[in-house]
């Protein structure tokens, strides 16, 4: 059977030129793809590997960069953060055309929509969360110039380099007129924080961006999908983390996802269980539920304009602006707690 974007005999060349030591036939399957980058499953008769490499179409490099992933990734061994050990970086693309990463396979268990969590006891689904949170915590201890990653991103005005880039999007993808969404930015940058504090940021954390120990799902094996990571502020992460958990993010997920479960923690829950693990003041905190908000209503927005311009997007994709304007609103609720 085809794999778009693979080719089983180059991913073989390139791994013995990495001095890997393959026993028996390399066989491929395709984990996952859609909206993000496309994963694989290589295995020979011993070993498993994730190989991982950009879509075949529609290329948006700052959201698919496989030199960040193989990155941080590689900055993060050792430390408390769990993440697969990185194998191979083929950044020129000698083997399959693209960059490519390979990592060693991590087993266990991936809990993405409401079925995948069913199968948890409410016990199991609350200490999981906590778990996360945890190592939420715990990548944000890291001390990334020691990780060598000191050059990984530009913390000094990240925050609001971000009001500027997700305005910016919303110019390019806006399906219609929300008068919120001009509203929302001009409160945002209005209230910028003057001062925030710097960490590895993952960018996009939650249930399904990790993989839980089969057996015992509070364990937390692995941090997955870092291709959108950098330095910046912690409080991004974790505000973006908490505005996941709302019941209209399924409509941009275009799923019933275990994130938004009624059954986790609720997000101000999550977020005092941070600043506990995390030592962190939650600061201006209302601030980044409202960039949180305005972020994600963009990012559903985009989907909608890339279904509606004849991209691939996904199961539900052009449903997902619906959820726009909630979280134009949200966010203006918030924001204006920041004012008031």
């Amino acid at each position: 059977m085809s794999l778009p974007g693979m080719d089983v005999g180059a991913l073989r060349t390139f791994l013995v030129e990495e001095g890997i030591d393959l026993r028996g036939e390399l066989r491929v399957e395709l984990v996952s793809g859609g909206r993000s980058n496309l994963t694989f499953k290589a295995y020979d008769d011993e070993n498993t590997w994730i190989v991982r490499r950009p879509p075949v179409s529609g290329l948006t490099p700052s959201a698919h960069d496989m030199a960040r992933e193989y990155t941080v990734a590689r900055g993060l061994q050792g430390t408390a953060v769990p993440v697969a050990r990185t194998v191979a970086f083929d950044e020129q693309g000698r083997a399959l055309g693209a960059p490519m990463t390979v990592v060693e396979f991590v087993d266990g268990r991936v809990v993405r929509d409401a079925a995948d969590l069913s199968v948890l006891t409410d016990t199991q689904v609350r200490a999981s969360a906590h778990a996360l949170v945890g190592v939420l915590a715990d990548l944000h201890a890291v001390d990334y110039q020691a990780a060598g990653l000191g050059t990984f991103g530009r913390p000094e005005g990240f925050v609001a380099r971000q009001v500027k880039l997700w305005a910016g999007q919303w110019e390019r993808v806006k399906t219609r007129e929300l008068p919120d969404v001009a509203a929302l930015h001009a409160a945002l940058a209005e209230s910028v924080p003057r001062s925030a504090a710097a960490s590895i940021v993952h960018g996009d954390f939650r249930i399904d961006n990790t993989i839980l120990d089969a057996a015992d799902p509070t364990v937390v094996r692995a941090v997955v999908d870092w291709e959108l990571s950098t330095l910046g502020d912690p409080l991004t992460d974790v505000a973006l983390m908490c505005v996941y958990r709302s019941p209209v993010f399924d409509l941009v997920l275009g799923m019933d996802a275990a994130w938004t479960s009624a059954r986790l923690p609720s997000a101000d829950e999550l977020a005092q269980a941070y600043a506990t693990a995390s030592g962190r003041d939650l600061g201006e905190w209302n601030f980044y539920l409202a960039l949180a908000n305005f972020k994600l209503g963009v990012i559903g927005e985009g989907i909608t304009h890339r279904a509606r311009q004849g991209s691939s997007a996904g199961s539900g994709a052009e449903h997902a602006a619906e959820a726009t304007p909630e979280f134009m609103a949200a966010g203006l609720r918030a924001i204006s707690e920041v004012a008031s």
